[in-house]
């Protein structure tokens, strides 16, 4: 088994049940990456979380927008906003992550969403950016130059806190089989890897995790 230096951290972002199979805003064979998780995890000395953590008056929902649809776009608080199905509203059963999913050796949960005037994607600040979860600060407090991301969804809190990681400095990998896309359009889920090279990060199967370390 790979044992990853001390100065990396896994990061796992919203693998919660709202996400998955069944839940409010679930992501097609979204359930298929809890093994590839469970496989990840021993290799890494630190590991993190993000959590989808949303008021019930969140903006993003659309049933607090009456007469919309989800999928629809809208402006909220000067930003564009995609509308969405209500998920993850804290405290409920669906912001909760999975029983299968080994807790025992995360260190920390950042939870994202909470202000229902603007999004989170990113597991390190809202979408306007006014907001901070503290993961950034954590990572560095920990000497961690290093990231490797999994979670849901690909083209979205997946694609923007790598986005956000390798922008402040992290080197940064998404593992392409440890997550999926909404993919609202088929092509989003393609895409948001192409923007992901782009922009610097690596996209590597878990299997091939011996040619980053």
């Amino acid at each position: 088994m790979i044992k990853m230096s001390p100065d990396t951290a896994l990061i796992l972002v919203d693998v919660q049940h709202d996400f998955l199979p069944g839940g409010a805003l679930a992501v097609t064979q979204g359930d298929e990456i809890l093994p590839i998780i469970a496989s990840l995890q021993p290799q890494f000395e630190h590991i993190v979380a993000t959590q989808d953590w949303h008021p019930a008056n969140h903006g993003s929902f659309a049933a607090n927008h009456p007469g919309t649809q989800p999928g629809q776009q809208i402006e909220l608080e000067g930003l564009p906003q995609i509308l969405w199905p209500v998920h993850c509203v804290e405290g409920t059963f669906g912001a909760d992550f999975p029983v299968t999913l080994d807790r025992s050796r995360w260190q920390a949960v950042f939870q994202k969403g909470r202000n229902p005037l603007v999004d989170s994607y990113s597991g390190f600040f809202d979408n306007a950016r006014r907001g901070d979860t503290g993961l950034r600060s954590y990572l560095l407090l920990q000497g961690i130059t290093r990231v490797c991301i999994a979670g849901l969804a690909l083209d979205y809190c997946v694609k923007f806190t790598a986005l956000d990681a390798v922008s402040l400095g992290f080197k940064t990998l998404v593992f392409t089989d440890a997550t999926r896309a909404v993919n609202l359009r088929p092509e989003d889920g393609r895409r948001a890897l192409d923007e992901l090279k782009a922009a610097g990060v690596y996209c590597l199967e878990s299997k091939a995790l011996s040619s980053y370390v």
